[in-house]
């Protein structure tokens, strides 16, 4: 039961993370469409490279996430542990 709660928990924090980086992956690209102030070529450059960083990022974190949902699923215990939840 120690090792389902266990991965319950790291489920549920990378879907957390994952949500944070695509949050911030938004403000970034909205930087990028706003023409709030003048931007060099450079500064819009960084701007999407980070946007797609963080966008990789949040699915690598959905990926681990969905990993141990698969992990959960393969175990009785954890089966039970995500009914409760």
């Amino acid at each position: 039961m120690h090792q389902a709660k266990e991965y319950y928990e790291k489920m549920v924090d990378f879907k957390q993370y994952a949500k944070v980086m695509l949050a911030i992956s938004a403000f970034f690209y909205l930087g990028v469409l706003l023409p709030t102030i003048d931007k060099s070529q450079v500064e819009v450059i960084m701007m999407m490279i980070i946007t797609t960083v963080f966008l990789v990022g949040a699915v690598f974190f959905l990926m681990r996430s969905k990993s141990y949902y698969k992990k959960l699923l393969e175990t009785e215990e954890g089966q039970d542990f995500l009914i409760k939840k």
